[in-house]
């Protein structure tokens, strides 16, 4: 039986033009997709403008009023109509679409929002009187005279009235009050020098601030580092590393988060191009590449990181919301992403996050204290000497005990002058070492924590990272070749990363069509299902643009003989060897991780301590 075809019937269609409505409120579908959508674009405005100051108002999640107001240059009372028609910009004269310095430039915002909502904006410039235009779905009023001190007012009322069926597709109030947060907080991430705050004004009266940061000063590093902290939290800005590279005209600034400072999902990571807030599949991937070697597949780095170049060479004008780009040279953008933060990294050595020192203090909370408390006596804190006369008057009852149990004190040999190391070392010196797997080690304010198990993994893990490096990663040849039938574009794709996957081990061949010939696979990988790994790649391929496929695979060998040849826990360890231990980790990049990203040791300070026992 013929089945008919949907796509054909006897009404031709035809072809007509739109009216400027129907474009404008298609337009807003693209480009206004949210609340946050609107702000976003109302904000970007007020910055191209010059402000300083920018005030955002919203009431019902944006739903119902969103009112942004600025301070900058504002628009003449002439031009208000103008500004408000199709493809009519100040930021472009439409000579050259790649020389782009300003948010906005394709004048399509404020025509679409006064196409599916009720739009006022009420500006006035130097010298000149305030005026005020209002549209609602579409219909323009005229000009009228307003008061208005300086700047713009933009008031958005009733966002999508005139499209009812979008309004179904809006989250809560608070889904969407929380979006537009978030997209402030990124304008602000990226204009330290801008003073922003946000409030909801949700049944009328003043409302309440939902999020304030007044305008920074200082250099480049200085106002972002603490417009970072006041966003992101100062345990971010305390455990942030400083990144700044160049390379071929792209420079990279901003900060990025110790390895032990993860998070459970991607929600910590910031990027911009040119100071506009992207989320691109590229630069994120770079980010994931960076820290490839130091957490595993559930934890996600966090970072605001700043991409900086020549407007010709990224092309912003590639999403109707400008959230993506196009470098003219992606490759060169990525590796300076991942080179500068594994530098960082490397160059952070032994450091781990203070959030684990935080969270040790934090389950050593004191038991709650009772209605009537009974009196609290202060305790004075003893001289040095004092101590050690204490110290000295109880050794032998202490000695006694210590055979038996599996805290030990570490005895210095010899002369304490000569071969006892200096507390005032990063990781102190060894003192002890209980439960035969944790050393404790005493520093000039305070004490440290090591998991000797984890930290020799995590150093014999870089020695042979190290070899791996130096010595080439050896290939065993397949005495027959497989063939791996693909389609000619999978194979294409392959092959052009063909040279990559080769310095790993594995190489392979075009034989003919779409069809891969794998003749030679990493020889530490021992027999491996060369198809299974040629499929994971080209996931990897589709998904991220790179494949970290074969890399991660020789690794995790890597990491494995590290863990088998590491220092066991149980082993009880002799004060030489603890404190080679904690030497060789204060010169080794990246010790202050395992390699899951977990802690190596803690470090916990001498207040905190005595904080926890009354004594502060």
């Amino acid at each position: 039986m013929a089945q008919t075809n949907p796509n054909i019937n006897d009404n031709r269609p035809v072809i007509r033009q739109l009216d400027d409505t129907a474009i404008n409120r298609i337009a807003a579908g693209e480009v206004v997709e949210r609340p946050a959508s609107a702000v976003k674009e109302l904000v970007e405005n007020a910055l191209d403008a010059g402000a300083d100051r920018v005030a955002i108002d919203i009431a019902d999640g944006g739903k119902t009023l969103i009112r942004v107001t600025d301070n900058g240059c504002g628009i003449a009372g002439r031009d208000l109509s103008l500004a408000l028609s199709r493809h009519a910009t100040s930021k472009i004269d439409g000579s050259d679409l790649l020389n782009i310095h300003t948010f906005g430039f394709r004048g399509e915002a404020l025509p679409s929002i006064g196409a599916v909502g009720r739009l006022t904006i009420t500006s006035r410039i130097e010298g000149e009187e305030a005026a005020s235009i209002h549209v609602a779905g579409g219909s323009m009023e005229a000009i009228k005279p307003a008061a208005l001190r300086s700047g713009t007012v933009v008031e958005l009322r009733d966002l999508f009235f005139a499209t009812p069926a979008r309004l179904k597709f809006m989250r809560t109030d608070r889904a969407e009050g929380q979006a537009i947060t978030d997209t402030v907080k990124r304008l602000a991430m990226a204009e330290p020098a801008v003073a922003f705050t946000l409030r909801d004004v949700s049944g009328g009266g003043p409302g309440r601030a939902v999020f304030r940061v007044d305008r920074e000063n200082g250099d480049l590093f200085d106002a972002l580092h603490n417009r970072l902290a006041r966003i992101l939290g100062g345990e971010f800005a305390e455990n942030a590393l400083r990144i700044d590279a160049t390379r071929e005209g792209i420079r990279l600034y901003g900060y990025a988060a110790l390895p032990t400072y993860s998070r459970g999902a991607a929600v910590a990571q910031y990027l911009f191009v040119n100071g506009r807030p992207v989320r691109d599949k590229m630069l994120t991937g770079a980010l994931r590449a960076a820290y490839f070697d130091f957490l595993s597949r559930d934890r996600h780095p966090a970072a605001a990181l700043f991409v900086e170049c020549d407007p010709t060479l990224v092309d912003v004008n590639v999403h109707p919301a400008k959230s993506e780009v196009r470098f003219r040279d992606p490759g060169i953008a990525r590796g300076l992403i991942v080179s500068a933060l594994r530098h960082a990294l490397a160059e952070a050595g032994h450091r781990a996050s203070s959030t684990v020192a935080t969270a040790t203090l934090g389950a050593m909370r004191p038991e709650p204290i009772p209605s009537n408390p009974a009196r609290v006596y202060q305790m004075d804190r003893t001289l040095p000497a004092a101590r050690q006369v204490a110290y000295q008057a109880q050794e032998s009852g202490f000695a006694e005990l210590s055979r038996d149990y599996s805290g030990r004190v570490v005895e210095p040999v010899g002369d304490p002058e000569v071969h006892e190391p200096t507390e005032d070392l990063p990781l102190g010196a060894a003192r002890g070492q209980v439960h035969e797997n944790y050393i404790i080690a005493q520093t000039a304010n305070g004490m440290v924590i090591v998991d000797q198990h984890a930290a020799h993994e995590r150093l014999v893990y870089e020695k042979l990272k190290r070899q791996m490096a130096e010595n080439g990663v050896t290939a065993q040849a397949l005495l027959i070749p497989e063939i791996v039938e693909l389609s000619e574009a999978d194979c294409a794709r392959l092959l052009a990363v063909a040279d990559d996957l080769a310095r790993f081990g594995l190489t392979l061949e075009p034989f003919g069509g779409g069809a891969i010939a794998v003749r030679e696979t990493p020889a530490v990988l021992g027999e491996v299902n060369a198809r299974a790994m040629v499929l994971d790649i080209l996931d990897e391929l589709a998904d991220q643009g790179e494949s970290q496929a074969v890399q991660a695979r020789i690794e995790a060998i890597l990491s494995r003989v590290a863990c088998h040849g590491s220092v066991r826990s149980g082993r009880r360890m002799r004060a030489e060897e603890m404190n080679a231990l904690l030497r060789e980790m204060e010169a080794t990049p990246h010790s202050g991780q395992c390699n899951h990203g977990r802690p190596t040791y803690v470090e916990l300070k001498l207040s905190d301590i005595e904080r926890l026992f009354g004594r502060s």
